[in-house]
């Protein structure tokens, strides 16, 4: 939109706040609130605010930044009361020099799609998002108690969490995303909802507006929604499995290639052999918390071996069938990240990873077809040389220092500031006395 079409919509829409969103490196929404009528101002000039406190932006001497609003990025926020009634507006970060900020995560999503334009491509991806809704057990802890009792793909009419997952959805699309599916998951209390692949940055903003959505409606209805990875043992975690393909910008899709047995063109090929390669590197990324590391865990339906297949959903990274005469629908599914990553960073990780394997024209493994790689020994697995991924979030950081694919993607300040913040987090976690550690231990040691 121009800035005098949502200078309209605004007034039309009968707007008291704008939100002004961005993400630190963790990937939390931060949020300036601007009343209309400083809008047209903002819009022209950007609004500056103290980066010093966002997590990786900047030192307390460099701390002035710029907030560039991205005006296509405009949506009302559905459960906001009429009396109050707030749109959000994405923004970019700028440097006071009018540079972009190198520690913006949007802007490192942005260079790297720069990469591919050039070349006339579009990195497109459908995540898919899953998530609980629990009851609150009491007024300040909460403990999983999940919101239903239903499987994978249940219906039931009289089902609360039909009616809870029905007005999500509805959200979702006044604020424009296309959705295709909301439907139950395996887990008590575990949902998904799909919206259709588009590029890769509207996608990633896709994925925080359906984060903060879904936890704004639930908590209207005395829910908890989260999207820890594994919030419950021994029940499946939540994933954000990406569906991904190059296109062409008239609509080509580059991964089809209707000679080839699994229907994947060379590039193709060469973007899943680099993803494979970079995968254990790449796990700090996409699944970038201490908790992530308890869904990657055998028997659950999570992967935790680095290959690929057609029909095994135990690979890392797995090709769907597609009909006959739908060309655009040839990608594939990476498997392992999870709700928890910043998108921004994992959508440019991702693509930076696959990008290595397409110019170096790296050899793609043969398929993981018809193995259950959970089952298969150690032995027959060295025997094929299946590799998996690191078991805990320090393991994926010492991987992710050795990269310089991935670091260089990220950029220095990014990674320097991703990389502390998660260290920081494993240490916490090492010093910190557990439930489980007082129960096994403190009468018997």
């Amino acid at each position: 939109m121009s800035k005098m079409e949502i200078l309209k919509r605004v007034k039309e829409d009968h707007i008291k706040f704008v939100s002004l969103q961005f993400t630190d490196v963790t990937g939390s929404v931060k949020s300036v609130d601007i009343p209309p009528a400083r809008l047209k101002d903002a819009l022209e000039d950007g609004v500056w605010f103290d980066g010093s406190s966002v997590e990786g932006f900047a030192r307390v001497q460099e701390s002035d930044m710029r907030l560039v609003l991205d005006p296509d990025t405009y949506a009302i926020l559905p459960w906001s009361p009429a009396e109050l009634k707030r749109a959000r507006i994405f923004c970019d970060i700028y440097s006071p020099d009018g540079t972009p900020f190198p520690g913006d995560p949007r802007g490192i999503l942005k260079r790297m799609l720069k990469e591919i334009d050039v070349r006339g491509w579009v990195f497109n991806i459908g995540p898919e998002p899953e998530f609980f809704l629990f009851k609150r057990n009491g007024s300040e802890n909460i403990h999983p108690v999940p919101h239903d009792v239903g499987g994978y793909f249940d219906f039931s009419a009289s089902d609360e969490a039909v009616v809870v997952r029905t007005e999500l959805m509805e959200a979702l699309e006044t604020m424009g995303l296309d959705v295709e599916a909301g439907h139950h998951e395996v887990a008590r209390g575990q949902h998904e909802i799909d919206f259709r692949f588009t590029d890769a940055l509207q996608a990633a903003d896709y994925v925080l507006t359906l984060k903060y959505t879904v936890k704004a409606i639930a908590a209207q209805h005395g829910l908890v929604a989260s999207f820890m990875p594994k919030p419950i043992f021994g029940v499946n975690g939540s994933g954000m499995h990406c569906h991904q393909s190059l296109f062409t910008k008239d609509g080509q899709n580059l991964f089809f290639d209707n000679a080839d047995e699994y229907k994947l063109s060379k590039m193709a090929y060469g973007f899943i052999a680099g993803q494979l390669k970079h995968a254990r590197s790449l796990a700090a990324i996409v699944a970038p918390t201490i908790n992530s590391y308890k869904r990657l865990v055998p028997g659950y339906e999570a992967p935790v071996y680095v290959g690929w297949a057609q029909i095994n959903r135990s690979a890392l990274i797995r090709i769907p069938r597609h009909m006959e005469g739908r060309d655009n629908s040839v990608r594939a599914e990476l498997r392992f990240p999870d709700p928890s990553a910043n998108p921004y960073l994992a959508f440019a990780a991702m693509l930076a990873a696959g990008l290595d394997g397409v110019e170096n024209e790296l050899a793609c493994p043969e398929p993981l077809n018809n193995v259950n790689i959970w089952y298969m020994t150690p032995e027959e697995r060295a025997a094929r040389n299946i590799t998996e991924l690191p078991n805990s979030l320090a393991d994926a950081l010492r991987e992710l220092d050795t990269n310089a694919t991935l670091k260089n993607a990220l950029g220095l300040q990014i990674y320097e500031a991703f990389r502390r913040a998660k260290w920081s987090e494993v240490e916490e976690y090492r010093t910190t006395v557990m439930d489980w550690e007082v129960k096994r231990y403190l009468e018997t040691a």
